[in-house]
């Protein structure tokens, strides 16, 4: 209980800060940003690079109520096939752009659900994409699969294409939960995916739960992750949930009074996380969890692992370039961000030329601030001496941007005898909040989500 006071009077109960999946944060992309300058950005890109590729799908059989996605509901396939075509074509304007012999180090599907794309749609999409972009040498072809949206035609077209790894959303596995939030998907159900995952060969399975829901308690979640567990995936991301009806609208049929209080959060987490570690799972920053032999673990352990858009990964590529509707794009130059609207967007591709309608262009600043705070969020340890390699940061300097954090946090956080800044393990629950005053842009607190 007295570890549970000193983190309430830090404040980590009360705060909203950014999950620092890019910096600066997309509460600060802003227009000014647009096809012109994204263009530039690509022709920079050397031939022969290898570069990541992201391929947004925002079509959803139904709308999830918890989620805060860019996502748009459809019974029908027919949108989902114009839509396709539009990938196709943007694609093709990419290719256009790019020097000769950029290859894949990662090939990513979200959404939305791009298990909606009937199986025709979905061999033509990733014959496109290894026509205009072959994989690299190690490269990963992920899909996000819906276990309510998928069946044998289309994870024999998956397998076909090349899948390597699989994301499976699970959130939660109460039935309670499950209707409150909008998301019914048994256990058999999520089971059945995997089965027929590992069937095809596809042994890399990720797979998402959160902590934080309506109706949710100790017991409830434990419940979830044994579940879970016994499905042994390779990697797990326990998300908090965020709760933004302001942003997301369909968040308002979620009853607010069946949340859980910021300190029940914190001992959902926890809960969860000792089941997780009991089974032998690494424990990756600040909310991953992986086998030993994973990637993503191995990656850590060499201190390589990088943060995304899509949260943790072991990709090491310098792009990062999205398609389709509000993908987020990042460049050695900048972020930019493809219209949200699934209609201007594809007019835009239709018109032969990029949707992008807003971004950020870094300054020298933002490089060293970014790589301050990936180092926290990744490695809980700003290395002194990378930061006077990369960027030419003396020890006064880093003196100064230390001295407040570790005057507010104090033996929360440590400094090391070689001028390194780290978190130790009972404080990493603070992460973010400790991030967040290497973060030189000015925040709304209502647009981000819970510390915890």
């Amino acid at each position: 209980m007295e570890h549970e006071s000193q983190l309430a009077r830090l404040g980590l109960f009360d705060a909203r800060v950014p999950r620092y999946t890019s910096y600066p944060p997309a509460t600060q992309f802003k227009p000014g940003i647009g096809p012109a300058e994204v263009e530039a950005w690509q022709a920079a890109i050397p031939a022969g690079s290898a570069i990541s590729l992201y391929m947004h799908v925002p079509f959803c059989r139904r709308l999830c109520w918890f989620c805060a996605c860019r996502t748009q509901g459809t019974q029908s396939d027919d949108p989902v096939r114009v839509y396709a075509e539009t990938l196709l074509a943007e694609l093709e304007l990419l290719k256009s752009r790019l020097a000769p012999g950029v290859r894949l180090s990662r090939l990513h599907w979200g959404g939305g659900t791009p298990t909606m794309m009937p199986p025709d749609v979905m061999r033509r999409v990733a014959a496109a994409v290894f026509d205009a972009f072959p994989l690299a040498e190690g490269a990963e072809f992920s899909v996000e699969i819906d276990p309510n949206e998928i069946d044998d035609t289309r994870m024999d077209a998956l397998a076909e294409a090349g899948l390597t790894r699989a994301s499976i959303g699970v959130q939660d596995f109460d039935p309670e939960i499950q209707a409150t939030i909008g998301r019914e998907q048994s256990f058999e159900v999520t089971a059945k995916a995997v089965e027929m995952l590992r069937a095809r060969g596809i042994a890399s399975i990720n797979a998402d739960i959160l902590f934080g829901l309506p109706h949710q308690d100790n017991r409830r979640i434990a419940e979830s992750v044994q579940q879970l567990l016994a499905l042994s995936p390779d990697r797990v991301a326990l998300y908090g949930y965020a709760h933004v009806p302001w942003m997301a609208k369909r968040q308002v049929l979620i009853p607010t009074e069946a949340l859980p209080s910021p300190e029940a959060r914190l001992a959902l987490f926890n809960t969860a996380r000792d089941l997780f570690m009991a089974d032998g799972y690494a424990e990756i920053g600040i909310d991953h969890f992986a086998r030993p032999d994973d990637g993503l673990a191995k990656a850590q352990a060499a201190g390589l692992m990088r943060r995304n858009f899509q949260g943790y990964t072991d990709d090491q590529a310098d792009v990062l370039v999205g398609i389709g509707a509000s993908s987020i794009s990042r460049y050695p130059q900048g972020i930019a961000q493809n219209a949200p609207a699934t209609g201007a967007h594809v007019k835009a591709i239709r018109d032969g030329r990029l949707s992008v309608t807003r971004g950020h262009a870094f300054t020298a600043e933002d490089h060293w601030r970014a790589r301050m705070i990936e180092a926290l969020m990744c490695d809980f340890r700003i290395d002194a001496g990378e930061m006077s390699r990369r960027f030419g940061m003396g020890d006064e300097a880093l003196k100064a941007l230390f001295a407040p954090i570790t005057a507010r946090f104090g033996e929360m956080v440590q400094l090391d005898a070689d001028g390194s800044l780290a978190i130790p393990v009972r404080a990493r629950p603070l992460t973010r909040m400790i991030a967040r005053m290497l973060d030189a842009y000015e925040m709304e607190k209502s647009g981000h989500s819970p510390a915890i």
